[in-house]
């Protein structure tokens, strides 16, 4: 009975604790002591990821060392892709939510609210699938998780719908922070891409917690990603860097149409380890031709900054003419088309990972390409390393949608400051023609197309957020269609409302019967058991179904004169909804979505 009474002590004090706190600190000092909490934990889960990765990674060195077959090596990434579905079917029921259109969407449909799963299981999933081979990256999946651990520790402290917005954006702004140790990326990040609200006190805890994070990473998991050695960029290059930056709008269309394509094949298909076995297979084949297509990409952006070049080839069938420059410009070519499409099997056959790393891949080998091949033309002299760095943000501006977070980035994992002003130059040219063909990001584009995000139009987002059945209100009196005059008598008695509905001995819904429109009855006793009520029903009377989105149902409150409209399931009567509590629900959205702190 001790322990039993101990518990249920411990319990009450950490429910009351976050309460004692916020009186004690005051509002903001506790939000900064959580989001330096969320920083740490998000530090720690990049760090789990790094080293789980890199030991998934030596797995095939093992096996080859044992076997001496250097073609079992292919066949790891459709080990990966059926890992991840073995594990995704036995433990989520089947259901993996990859990239971080799932984090938007708890933003903007479920008030931040993020299932506590997602805390680990993107960690595990993707670090099977990118460990053994898979062509995808690793920050998408380490935001999400770090989203969900921001947002869990959220709910955990029982904060609102805005801190527990804040925390989840300071969770996915120290994921970035950790995984690439670049702190002011991560936060800039956190603002271009999920959407929050910017204003200068929000800085504050993205900013504290993303500084956490890159410390605790640098201490347990230390190192640079790339290393840029320039000290300056020519005026003269300027034309060129407005052609990488054209061509990388193009090519960030280009990817995300076809990720979006694709994937959209996968899903179609329903065998699931079909598509594993088939999906996975097809990825083996493109690494066997394209080896630089192996997991994330990085070891081949490192060799491109060294000027290695011939490395990208020396693994593939093409390796015996590695010395002719244009063999390494149509390799680099045909790569920059077909990663994409990697990625995309990758994910599409049950892989999880993220588009990121692939961006930031085609990136560099579009700047390679396009200065390596004008260099060999003998039509100029270009820094090739200073394109590569370049044409990384250039990609990832134009597919994520997020230019400012792809400068800084690049700025900060190469070390190349001197390069603000092209990465300026390409990073908003390759933005603006990417989202005059895609309005939308890779992340959001799918979320648009179900109705969940209108972009431009904050107004039409908050109405979004909105659930019809939330709204609707069950305070009704409901008729049966044989009943008579005088149980309608009977219900005004009963009721607040001055409508009825009215449904069948199954609950089908009929009609309504308005009461000013048979108030001339109310006084003829006489007629009370010779009326039915079916008789005084309005029966052509529009509806909802509660399948529908507020959306559609202020469209018809548009076109009706209607204050209430009756909503239906299957055609079973459940509610109405009222102009009136519509806007009541609104206004609730509109308090949530305004500016934090």
């Amino acid at each position: 009975m001790i322990i039993p009474g101990v518990i249920a002590v411990v319990k009450i004090w950490f429910r009351r604790l976050p309460e004692w706190m916020i009186e004690k600190l005051g509002d903001n000092t506790f939000l900064i002591l959580a989001s330096i909490v969320v920083g740490i934990i998000s530090a720690l889960a990049a760090v789990v990821l790094k080293i789980f990765v890199r030991f998934m990674h030596g797995v095939p060195d093992y096996f080859l060392k044992i076997n001496h077959t250097p073609f079992l090596y292919l066949l790891f990434p459709l080990v990966g892709i059926l890992l991840t579905v073995l594990f995704v079917q036995l433990f989520l029921k089947g259901n993996l939510e990859r990239g971080l259109g799932s984090i938007i969407f708890s933003i903007l449909r479920k008030s931040s609210y993020v299932d506590r799963s997602k805390t680990y299981t993107p960690i595990i999933t993707s670090g099977i699938t990118v460990g053994l081979g898979g062509s995808a990256g690793l920050e998408a999946p380490i935001v999400a998780s770090a989203s969900a651990i921001g947002a869990n520790i959220a709910q955990a402290l029982r904060l609102g719908y805005k801190e527990r917005t804040l925390l989840l954006a300071c969770g996915a702004a120290s994921g970035i922070a950790a995984i690439f140790n670049s702190p002011i990326a991560g936060v800039i990040f956190a603002v271009e891409v999920l959407l929050i609200d910017l204003s200068v006190p929000l800085f504050i805890p993205l900013l504290i917690s993303t500084a956490t994070a890159t410390i605790l990473s640098k201490l347990l998991y230390s190192g640079q990603l790339f290393f840029l050695i320039t000290t300056e960029w020519f005026l003269p290059a300027l034309p060129y860097y407005i052609l990488l930056g054209i061509l990388c709008g193009f090519v960030s269309v280009y990817m995300t149409r076809t990720t979006l394509q694709i994937e959209g094949w996968f899903d179609a298909r329903k065998q699931t380890w079909t598509k594993a076995l088939l999906g996975g297979l097809a990825l083996s084949l493109m690494i066997f031709l394209f080896p630089p297509l192996y997991g994330e990409g990085y070891t081949t952006i490192t060799s491109l900054l060294n000027g290695s070049y011939q490395d990208i080839v020396t693994e593939s069938f093409l390796f015996s003419w590695a010395e002719s420059p244009w063999v390494l410009i149509a390799f680099g070519g045909t790569i920059i088309l077909i990663k994409v499409i990697a990625t995309s099997f990758t994910l599409g056959a049950g892989g999880n990972g993220g588009i990121f790393a692939p961006s930031l891949f085609t990136g560099a080998m579009t700047g390679f390409t396009l200065s390596f091949a004008l260099n060999t033309l003998g039509m100029t002299r270009l820094q090739v390393s200073n394109f590569v760095a370049v044409g990384m943000a250039g990609i990832m501006a134009g597919v994520v949608h997020a230019p400012l977070t792809a400068i800084f980035l690049i700025a900060e994992i190469t070390g190349g400051y001197m390069l603000f002003v092209p990465l300026m130059i390409v990073a908003a040219i390759s933005f603006f023609i990417s989202r005059y063909f895609e309005p939308y990001s890779i992340y959001t584009k799918n979320l648009t197309n179900k109705g969940y995000l209108m972009a431009d139009s904050k107004d039409k987002n908050i109405l979004n957020q909105l659930r019809l059945d939330d709204m609707i209100e069950t305070g009704f009196v409901a008729l049966k269609a044989h009943d008579n005059l005088g149980t309608l008598i009977n219900a005004f008695t009963e009721s607040q409302r001055n409508i009825f509905p009215v449904v069948d001995d199954n609950n089908l819904f009929i009609g309504v019967v308005h009461l000013a429109e048979v108030k001339k009855l109310m006084f003829r006793t006489e007629l009370y058991n010779e009326v039915t009520i079916f008789e005084l029903t309005n029966k052509e009377i529009m509806t909802l179904d509660v399948t529908e989105d507020v959306a559609s149902a202020l469209m018809k409150f548009e076109n009706s004169d209607l204050w209430n409209i009756p909503v239906v399931d299957k055609g079973k009567y459940i509610g109405f909804i009222s102009r009136s509590n519509m806007l009541s629900y609104y206004r609730k959205i509109l308090k949530k979505s305004a500016t934090l702190f």
